[in-house]
Order: C-alpha cells, then structure tokens, then sequence
C-alpha cells in the first residue's frame, strides 16, 4: 500500500491497532488527501491514484478495522466509531484540514466526518459511496421475516443441552442461505459490525456537509445505485455528480484515468 517514497505504518488508537500508508510530499504546503477504501477492500484500491497524485500532494491510505493488516474493532463498530479512529488519526499526524476521496464503505465514513467535523475537509470525492438506506423490496422483506422466524427458533434451542450443537449447525446454514456474500464471510464480531454500519442511515447528515462535494457514480451500480449519488448531489449544499455510463460499483477502477484526470481537475486545478 505505498506510493513512490510513501511509508506503512501503524497506530493504535481506540484500542485498535490501524495500518496506514503515508506517502508525504517535501512541500509543508502541499495539500493531504486522504483514501478511504471500501468494506472487503484496503487502501492498496487507491495505489494507482497515489502514484498519481503524490507529487502534488501528501496522501493518506487506510486500512480500515478488519480490513487488510489493520486489527479487528476491539468490539462490534458503528460508522461513528471508524469516524472516530480516523479522527483521531489525523489529528496524531498533525493533519488540520484534509481532502477526502471515498468509496462505497469509506463514503459513509466520510459523510460522518465532513458532517460532524466540517471545519477538517476542504473538498469531498465520494464515488459509489455508501450511507443512504434502500427500501427493501417486497421479496427482501418475506426473506427478512422468514429469516428472523427461523433465526429465533434455532436461538431458543440452542439453549437446550441435546439440540445445541445441532441448532448451531442449522444457524451456519441459514446465515449461509440468507446472508451476504459480505455478511458470509464475516467471524461473530464483525458481523455484528457489518450489521451496525448497514443499518446506519446518513441521509439526515448530508444537508450539514460544507465541504466542497464531487460525486462520482457508475450509472449500472447495484450495489449503491444512481439514486444515492443523485440524493447526495440535491442534499448536500455544494455537490456535482459525475456518471460514468455503463460502469458498476467499481466505476473509478473501470474507468481508472479518467478518474484520475477528474480527480486532479477537482483538487490541483489541472492534470499535470
């Protein structure tokens, strides 16, 4: 997770140890932009945007908790407690005002912080980003309740000393059945997390954003679709999206140089 010159380091901080990589420009004024990565991703996603853009600026890459070399959260984590940790990361690297570039997971990690924290971001990228709650369709919610049936059943008979491994075995195979791929793959801990950020919803936050927003959507994302960056940019004060036509969830990835070209337009003023 290094750009050219850039150093991995690590800092305990919240009682988790976090991993970062610093890639920090000569000039003391040079502005810092930081990468924040999304869920089942780490910050080497942003490697080919740091060797872009390290000459012009100091960059921040995280690994978020549970993701990468960072250590789990000490205990299941919200948005507010990553918002935390990251805060609290800029602050032990003398970091007092920032540019943020953020997908999917990281966008509702940076909609907390430019929201609670407007005097710290000057300008916002957020591509696929995440923090607005879909509505449910009408066969997500008979899967929802019929899981929550099935789940407490097998909860109450766990508790019985002849059917409590067989319930438990049972559970697996029905998280399997109606889990995520996301959610699949988690160990208890971080699915409790994985629940806590999910049903987090940010939509009343995006009208106290000051900083200045650049959205940037794939119009074929099913993951967070059009409609959340379209919401952003009418919510958020000063924000402009940007669609890249016939690109998924990881449109910044598909389209890497424009992305690239965009990104230096929005914070240096040019592509040099």
């Amino acid at each position: 997770m290094l750009g050219k010159g850039g150093a991995s380091l690590e800092a305990t901080l919240n009682g988790c140890k976090i991993h970062y990589a610093l890639d920090r420009n000569e000039d003391p004024a040079a502005p810092v932009i930081v990468l924040l990565h999304g869920w089942g991703c780490d910050g080497n996603i942003f490697s080919f945007l740091t060797r872009e853009i390290s000459k012009q600026s100091t960059v921040l890459a995280v690994d978020f908790p549970g993701h990468g070399q960072s250590d789990e959260p000490p205990d299941p984590w919200g948005v507010p407690e990553y918002t935390a940790q990251l805060s609290a990361l800029l602050e032990e690297l003398g970091f007092a005002r920032v540019n943020v570039v953020a997908h999917s997971f990281g966008g509702r990690v940076a909609i907390e912080l430019a929201s609670s924290r407007p005097e710290l971001i000057d300008k916002l990228i957020i591509t696929g980003g995440a923090g607005l709650r879909k509505q449910p369709t009408e066969e997500q919610k008979k899967r929802q309740a019929q899981y929550k049936r099935m789940n407490g059943l097998l909860e109450k008979l766990k508790k019985l000393p002849l059917l409590g491994k067989l319930a438990e075995t049972l559970q697996t195979k029905l998280r399997n059945k109606y889990g995520s791929a996301d959610y699949i793959k988690l160990n208890e801990n971080m699915r409790k997390t994985f629940v806590k950020v999910i049903n987090y919803d940010q939509a009343h936050l995006l009208e106290r954003i000051k900083a200045s927003t650049l959205l940037i959507w794939g119009s074929a994302d099913t993951e967070t679709p059009l409609w959340m960056g379209q919401t952003m940019e009418a919510t958020i004060p000063d924000a402009a999206l940007i669609t890249f036509d016939g690109r998924g969830h990881f449109a910044f990835a598909e389209e890497w140089n424009r992305f690239v070209i965009i990104v230096k337009q929005f914070f240096f003023g040019g592509v040099n």
